[in-house]
Order: C-alpha cells, then structure tokens, then sequence
C-alpha cells in the first residue's frame, strides 16, 4: 500500500507557533540552570534525572530543526544546532549531516546513524562511546561546508573536562555535568536507533517501529512515535501524537500493529 500524502491527513500538522517554538529552544538551557542549582546546593541525588530529561528535551528540538519543523531560517538553524549541542557536548551540524543521511538511505551500509541496527541488542550497548566520535568523524569528511561548525563542536567535550578539572577545587559541578552527559551519549546507539529500528523489513511500514502510551512518550517528548517520524519527518515532534491517530486508519489497514507501552 502507498503511504497517504501528507495533505490527505491535513496541512494543519505542520504548524508550530511562536509560543511553542521558544518553549522548544529554552526546555534544553531551563535544564542547564536546574543541574546548575542542583549542584549548588550539592542534591546530586537529582542530578541524573536532570541531565535525563535535558538529554530529551536537547534531542528533541535538534530533531526538529535538523528537520526544519519549527520554523527557523537557515542562520538561525546553524546558531542553534551549535548552542543545543553545546548543552550535551555534542556537535549538532554532525548530527544533522548525518541524521539526514539516515532518512535518505536507511537500511544502508553509508548510513552511519543506522549501522547500530544491525549490531543486536549487546553489540549496540558496547558500540556507545564511539558512536558520536564516528559520526562526528562521517560529517567531517562528508559535509566541507559545516567543518568549521564541525571543529568548533568537537573541541567542546575536551574544553568542558578541561575546565571542570581545573575548577574542581572551586565547584565539582562542571567536570560532574561534563562527565555525565558524555557517559549519557552512548546509550544513544540502543535507545535511539537498535530499539527503533532492530528486525526492520524492506518497506516504509516496517522499517521502524512506533511506540504508543500515554506516559512513556510523554516523557520522551513524542520520540517514540519513530515510524510516524520517518514517514513524515517534517512534522514537528509536539503533533506527531495527531498525526498517529490520523494514520491509525491506514496502519490498520496495513497490518502495522503499534506497541502500546503506559
């Protein structure tokens, strides 16, 4: 079966107001300033459930602009693929050279987003702490006009455990936040592409999976929903929820059964 256009299921799920694009950006930094109080007041207790939730508010947002979903011009994406990055020590330009690669070419072996796919549940797990690195490294050699956003965003990691060991007398915070999101990064390869995309078939229906739930997805910021993404990824992240339950009529006719999830 032929996947519906876009305007059989309605324009309307392309639109992202001004308030809903300033929540996006500013979820990541409102993040920032909580570990930052956190660690202040020494409730490292909290301190991982904060960077948690900074992870998929950062991932989030990027996915969004990387996609062109929320409304920002091209300067604009640039200057925010660079701060959102900076939030997790990431390089956000390699992350969009990359992440379109994957939506141009999955299953593919020049797709170095979705090679965790095929590296089983452990394979995947042991691949995290270079899974970054290797994209990183991809982009650099693949994408000559972001190389010098590319540069600028590699050497972030190393400044950040630079500095927090140089004030850790003064504040353990920075070298504790530092640590802490590098670590994060590499459950990315599992969480993020092998859980999506693993056993996936040859067609747009079952090349990835969706997750549907109430809570779950909603503390993932709707991520979950990845197949409903990959057939439409320009629709912004905050309305994939309607436009599941506007291809809830297909997918049945389709067979494609969702996991339901809390």
């Amino acid at each position: 079966m032929t996947v519906p256009r876009l305007a059989d299921l309605g324009q309307d799920l392309l639109v992202t107001t001004a308030r809903r694009r300033a929540l996006a950006l500013a979820l990541p930094y409102l993040g920032l300033a909580a570990f930052t109080v956190a660690a202040w007041w020494h409730w490292w207790w909290i301190t991982p459930v904060i960077v948690f939730l900074t992870f998929v508010a950062v991932v989030t947002v990027t996915h969004d602009v990387v996609h062109r979903s929320l409304g920002l011009g091209r300067r604009s994406s640039n200057w925010a693929l660079f701060f959102l990055g900076l939030v997790l020590l990431e390089s956000g330009h390699a992350y969009r050279t990359t992440h379109l690669q994957h939506h141009r070419l999955f299953p593919s072996a020049d797709d170095p987003e979705g090679h965790p796919a095929d590296l089983g549940f452990f394979g995947a797990i042991w691949y995290g702490p270079v899974f970054l690195p290797r994209l990183w490294w991809w982009a650099y050699r693949r994408d000559a006009a972001a190389r010098g956003w590319l540069i600028a965003e590699g050497a972030a990691p190393f400044v950040a455990l630079t500095g927090g060991v140089l004030l850790w007398p003064a504040t353990p915070g920075l070298l504790a936040y530092a640590v802490m999101v590098i670590a994060g990064s590499w459950v990315y390869p599992l969480l993020t592409v092998y859980l999506p995309h693993h056993d996936y078939g040859d067609t747009p229906l079952t090349q990835t999976h969706t997750l549907r739930g109430r809570v779950i997805p909603a503390i993932f910021l709707e991520l979950t929903y990845h197949l409903e993404h990959h057939l439409f990824p320009q629709v912004p992240s905050h309305r994939l929820p309607e436009l599941a339950r506007r291809l809830d009529p297909y997918f049945d006719t389709a067979g494609v059964r969702p996991r339901r999830v809390l």
